[in-house]
């Protein structure tokens, strides 16, 4: 699940735009007002999905520091990540992310850096003078305060992304790559959805299991708005999770009871709980007396997938054409 890698040699290999954006530029950014007098000349970020984000714009060059991590980072990305240092694989302190000095933190979640930030809230950045930039995907449609991921008030689209994109490469100056990034990505998103719909899926389900606390408990699933919520519906799939919140804990008696023609599972590298091991996830399905006499398990239909492509990020469409490229072996019709 990589990006074209002409695409991205290009963006890594294009120099800084010879013009000079119109600053101060000024932006509402998640409930904050934002003044960029100049482009910044460095950040830091708290969070996979912005980390990518910035080297998929070719920002490598600016980035001081790195954090929360759930995966190998793209591949055509790997030379470029090696050479910065990483924070934290997981929530990085405050005074490590301010030691950097960094011109802005990019983050992915309000629960890492906002009003109940828990490595810091904006407002404590600002008091220092270090502007934060949290993507769009994380607060627009959604709520934060309830839930401990959050509540979907709206489905999540790829447009928030794209909108994370694009003011990412306003800020920074580089805009034509930001404007190169949202075309492919959108091209790609609309075929992939396009191969799922000549299929003429009727009443085919699924259920996406990031993971569990312990491997023989109720397990996170993904809630009917988030982003395999969206996936899932785009490509023609109905989940028979309907909670809101983005990741509920669900029993295995309710989802088996409601029997998905699918199961899509996360795979990481993550190791906070034993299901984060996308092997333990198999042999579970296959063991348990419940899970083993679902139709998906009995009969092979499980999607190994990338975990953070199931969160908000610019993998999401990278995950659509997993998913996609799956079904059509599965014969749901």
């Amino acid at each position: 699940m990589t990006f074209p890698k002409t695409l991205a040699a290009l963006f890594l290999a294009l120099p800084l735009p010879l013009h000079a954006a119109d600053y101060p530029l000024k932006l509402q950014n998640c409930g904050v007002d934002l003044t960029f007098d100049k482009a910044p000349d460095s950040a830091v970020t708290v969070g996979q999905a912005t980390t990518e984000m910035l080297y998929a714009l070719g920002l490598a060059d600016k980035v001081r520091g790195t954090s929360v991590w759930f995966s190998d980072v793209l591949p055509e990305y790997a030379e470029a990540n090696a050479a910065i240092e990483r924070l934290a694989d997981n929530d990085p302190s405050f005074e490590s992310v301010v030691a950097k000095r960094p011109g802005l933190v990019t983050v992915q979640y309000e629960w890492h850096v906002g009003p109940q930030g828990i490595v810091a809230t904006r407002e404590q950045f600002a008091d220092l003078g270090i502007p934060t930039y949290v993507l769009p995907s994380d607060c627009v449609g959604k709520d934060n305060t309830s839930g401990s991921d959050g509540t979907r008030t709206a489905m999540y689209a790829m447009d928030s992304i794209y909108q994370g994109v694009t003011e990412l490469g306003q800020i920074f100056d580089v805009d034509d790559r930001a404007r190169a990034l949202v075309t492919d990505l959108k091209s790609r998103e609309a075929k992939a959805v396009e191969k799922a719909q000549a299929l003429g899926l009727k009443d085919a389900s699924a259920v996406f299991w990031f993971s569990s606390a312990e491997m023989d408990i109720d397990p996170y699933v993904a809630g009917r708005k988030g982003p395999p919520g969206y996936m899932m519906q785009a490509l023609g799939l109905r989940n028979v999770i309907e909670s809101d919140e983005e990741w509920p804990v669900v029993s295995w008696e309710t989802v088996a009871r409601a029997n998905p023609s699918v199961i899509v599972i996360a795979k990481m590298d993550r190791r906070r709980f034993e299901a984060d091991d996308y092997q333990k996830k198999l042999e579970f399905l296959k063991s348990d007396p419940v899970t083993s006499q679902m139709d998906a398990v009995r009969n092979g239909r499980i999607v190994i997938m990338d975990a953070h492509a199931m969160d908000p990020s610019i993998r999401n469409v990278a995950a659509l054409e997993v998913l996609a490229d799956a079904l059509p072996a599965f014969d749901l019709k």
